[in-house]
């Protein structure tokens, strides 16, 4: 039997030997008791373990305490074991499912006779809070699958089987006790429940058994937990702050659209909705036009043979709204891109014609499930700011390398400084030989590279036909928003007989790039409304400022301010009306509307306006030049915080 001494390597490089086999929480123990008492894990040689598990041979340790993402993770992981305990105690008959760690938080699913209230989440968490003082020891055991499943059914835990039943009979699994408490988990967890003290349980949701909606419908009680109590107080005010910036509120509020069971996931635009979609249109049009883009426009409904042919119908078959006339199968396009390649394919393409970039606002309708859907987050009907680049391989690197530079300055014009990039490579289910993967990831790797960006890897995120650069947003709450994305495609081109004549006469098919800088307008319109909670930029506002007379007497001259400006290209209303000036104030104030132009007598017999803008702020006396230059600067501002 070797000796078991091991040398530990600690992350500042130095290192540490023991005299035998030694735990994380000992390790810890010897570099300070401080330390100890913060451990929640340890990393061997990279991989995350319990406090308890045993270093026997050389290694690189790392101990993880609640200052690291990994640390918040075990206490988020340790969290939803917590509320499940409390829950079956509270609760004996309910039944434990599935609780994972999700973004900010857990949740766990519980199958029981009744739904859960308001007041359950206050007794559950009281409850939680009394385990925790209980200060119970989390341990880790081992099982064969099948005492596993015989465990679980003597205790009365059907779904808990039925999930362990589908788990190869040879596996060993692991599994964490705390007081009465068993479950099936990965871990790792704290060493105790009293580890655990900053969380709150959020709401609580209905969810069907393993996602699908032909089985019985569970509870979902969601929580979050958070490294300490600052930091969970900081997250709770983004959630009340992300409350108020709710973009279904604010969008009855500003009567921008609505939605209505009639036409489940699609948008009724109001006119003032619709000023903002189509400022957003005409800006992007003109971001292509300037970028060599040529804009067409293709059906609706296409023969299914194209989707099948683009392997479309095989991967999102379920996902596709589809209608029979003529003895014909069609579908309502849920992509542009098959589309797009029978243009391409209209009159033969030399090399010198490469690359062709033909750019669509297309109208794509997907039947998500009806339980998604969101306001105009996540919808059935929505336009994308769609384009597909043809060119050749020695050209793709170049192409992408251009689309991040106009996809920075058009995220910066929107008021977006922070972009968080990944690079989603390969996934299990996919068309293409792995030499042609390879080939695409590094082409999108390497132009990051030129281009000096920090990405993070996401593997097997890839679409099934190639890998894809996704570009996030971070919102003013720290929200992360993906948005943009270009994907290589060797792939779809060849299947739907994308041909070009190259430099020495033969025939070769055209690489495709995949790309769009918003993605779904719906969803990115809802994303500004939720980042300025409805105060748009003053070029994107859909009425610029208003023109409010105090008497009837001044009526005429604020038509005059009025058109004047509408003629120098801004959109402006006027407020004749008989009301006390201050009603007209602060009713326009609470619309957002960026400025407010008071005229009254001295205004009129000056020539002059008095202007004030919506914070508050009084701009003073100027002539209507002035404010029309005034204007003229914030709307060529656009969202950028500096000029």
């Amino acid at each position: 039997m070797p000796d078991q001494r091991p040398i530990i390597t600690l992350p500042d490089g130095s290192q540490k030997s023991f005299d035998s086999p030694v735990s994380i929480y000992q390790i810890a123990e010897s570099i300070g008791q401080g330390l100890a008492k913060a451990a929640l894990g340890g990393k061997i040689q990279g991989q995350l373990v319990d406090t308890s598990t045993l270093v026997t041979d050389d290694a690189e340790i790392s101990i993880i305490t609640s200052k690291d993402a990994a640390g918040v993770d075990i206490l988020r992981h340790s969290c939803a074991h917590l509320m499940a305990q409390a829950v079956q105690r509270l609760f004996p008959s309910a039944q434990v499912t599935i609780g994972p760690v999700i973004e900010d938080g857990f949740y766990y699913d519980f199958a029981y006779e009744r739904a859960f209230t308001p007041e359950d989440l206050v007794a559950i968490e009281k409850q939680m809070k009394a385990i925790i003082k209980e200060n119970l020891a989390v341990s880790r055991s081992i099982m064969s699958r099948d005492e596993a499943v015989e465990f679980f059914t003597q205790k009365g835990e059907g779904y808990k089987a039925q999930i362990l039943q589908s788990i190869p009979a040879d596996d060993d699994l692991s599994f964490y006790a705390q007081g009465e408490f068993t479950d099936l988990c990965r871990g790792p967890h704290v060493p105790s429940t009293g580890k655990l003290q900053a969380f709150k349980l959020t709401k609580v949701a209905g969810a069907y058994w393993r996602g699908d909606s032909k089985n019985e419908m569970l509870q979902r009680i969601y929580g979050t937990a958070w490294g300490d109590k600052k930091a969970l107080k900081q997250y709770l005010y983004r959630l009340e702050e992300a409350e108020k910036r709710d973009h279904r509120k604010l969008g009855k509020k500003f009567d921008l659209f609505h939605t209505q069971e009639e036409a489940p996931g699609m948008v009724f635009w109001h006119p003032k909705g619709w000023q903002i979609y189509q400022i957003i249109e005409a800006y992007i049009r003109q971001v292509q036009n300037e970028n060599g883009y040529q804009e067409i426009k293709t059906p609706q409904l296409v023969d299914m043979s194209l989707w099948e042919k683009s392997g479309h119908a095989d991967k999102f078959a379920d996902d596709m709204f589809s209608v029979t006339t003529d003895s014909r199968n069609y579908a309502i396009k849920p992509m542009n891109c098959p589309c797009h390649v029978q243009v391409f394919n209209q009159g033969l393409k030399s090399y010198r014609d490469l690359p062709i970039r033909l750019a669509e606002f297309g109208c794509c309708h997907r039947n998500e499930p009806s339980g998604t859907l969101q306001g105009i987050m996540r919808v059935r009907a929505f336009v994308q700011d769609d384009a597909h680049i043809f060119c050749t391989e020695a050209q793709i690197q170049n192409e992408v390398i251009e689309f991040i530079d106009v996809l920075r300055s058009v995220y910066t014009d929107f008021g977006f400084d922070e972009i968080i990039i990944k690079l989603s490579t390969r996934p299990e289910q996919r068309v293409g030989s792995d030499e042609v993967w390879d080939k695409a990831e590094a082409t999108l790797a390497k132009a990051m590279d030129a281009k000096g960006l920090e990405y993070d890897v996401l593997p097997g995120e890839g679409a099934f036909y190639g890998p894809k650069i996704e570009f996030s947003l971070k919102d003013c709450l720290g929200r992360v928003w993906q948005c943009g994305t270009i994907q290589v495609d060797f792939s779809m081109p060849g299947r739907l007989d994308a041909q070009y004549v190259a430099e020495d006469g033969s025939r070769q098919v055209p690489v495709m790039l995949h790309r769009a800088m918003l993605g779904s307008f719906e969803r990115f319109i809802g994303i500004l409304i939720e980042n300025y909670a409805g105060e748009m930029p003053v070029w994107l506002a859909p009425v610029q400022a208003v023109v409010l007379n105090i008497t009837d007497v001044q009526s005429e001259y604020s038509e005059e301010v009025a058109n004047f400006l509408k003629r120098h290209g801004f959109r402006v209303e006027s407020d004749l009306r008989n009301e006390k000036i201050g009603f007209k104030i602060r009713e326009h104030t609470i619309q957002r509307i960026p400025y407010l132009v008071v005229v009254g007598d001295r205004e009129v017999a000056n020539k002059q306006l008095a202007v004030r803008a919506r914070n508050g702020d009084d701009l003073g006396v100027m002539s209507i030049e002035k404010f029309s230059e005034l204007l003229s600067s914030e709307v060529a501002k656009k969202g950028r915080i500096a000029q």
